[in-house]
């Protein structure tokens, strides 16, 4: 039986941690197909690592599994689980990993991964990676069911973020947040946007680090040079960008920064 396996992790790809899992997985499945979601999530960046798989998850055939590793607690008393949620299985610690991915897919299942006749031999304390979460997503792959893997586990209980996830209105101003801030610099809010030309259909302004964003497009090529403006990003929620510099630099604003937006229709 084959199968998607999608990879997230915050190993980088010098030391040959990832090839390692690969490598684990095709013992067990292999006519795995790998799919690396990225493996530059900031060290130990539970938070990073969360929104990019929430953004990434749900884009995957339905069957795939995604082996998440952003687990600075590995070897402490975190749990080690894996999930079904929307046709797919995520596997990985129950650290608050999951938290973007399940802040609007409910989970249908859920076990901590305790039946160690799914993991490697000798698993050790340092690289559940390869030791447990690759071994049982492959063993998911080649058809074992996720109740087999261990102790069923309730939902309620998993590990989460304590993070906003969505913004809020201030009488006629919607209050929302840096969720991220990508390769080039964009910040990337938690702000939704129905279509891409809401901000120049409506009278939008933006603010965010003392600045008011007077500009906005519907694509980057279509932005001013030399001034920060307002976009809806590829996830659908509002961006600030700047044509080819980072809007992060250039505003001095990073992750939690708050993006305050007046002019959208209130709900």
């Amino acid at each position: 039986m084959s199968g998607v396996m999608g990879l997230l992790s915050d190993f980088g790809l010098r030391d040959g941690y990832v090839g390692v899992m690969k490598a684990v997985a095709l013992g067990i499945a292999p006519d795995a197909r790998f799919v690396d979601i990225s493996h530059d999530i900031a060290p130990q960046d539970i938070e990073m690592g969360s929104w990019t798989l929430g953004m990434a998850w749900r884009y995957f055939p339905a069957g795939s599994v995604l082996v998440c590793v952003v687990d600075p607690g590995v070897g402490g008393a975190r749990r080690a689980l894996a999930l079904e949620t929307g046709g797919r299985f995520l596997v990985g610690p129950d650290n608050g990993l999951f938290t973007h991915a399940l802040a609007r897919s409910p989970i249908d299942r859920c076990v901590a991964l305790t039946n160690a006749t799914y993991h490697l031999p000798g698993a050790s304390a340092t690289f559940h990676g390869r030791d447990i979460f690759a071994p049982c997503a492959a063993h998911l792959l080649a058809g074992v069911a996720l109740d087999s893997l261990g102790d069923p586990l309730d939902p309620a209980t998993l590990v989460r973020l304590p993070i906003p996830l969505a913004p809020a209105w201030e009488d006629d101003t919607l209050v929302g947040r840096v969720a991220h801030v990508d390769h080039f610099g964009n910040l990337i809010s938690d702000i939704p946007l129905a279509r891409p030309d809401t901000l120049l259909a409506l009278s939008v302004r933006v603010e965010i680090a003392g600045r008011v964003i007077a500009r906005s497009a519907t694509h980057f090529a279509a932005g001013p040079e030399g001034e920060p403006f307002a976009l809806r990003d590829s996830s659908g929620a509002l961006a600030i960008a700047a044509r080819d510099v980072s809007a992060a630099a250039m505003l001095g604003a990073g992750r939690g920064a708050a993006v305050r937006v007046r002019g959208l229709p209130y709900p």
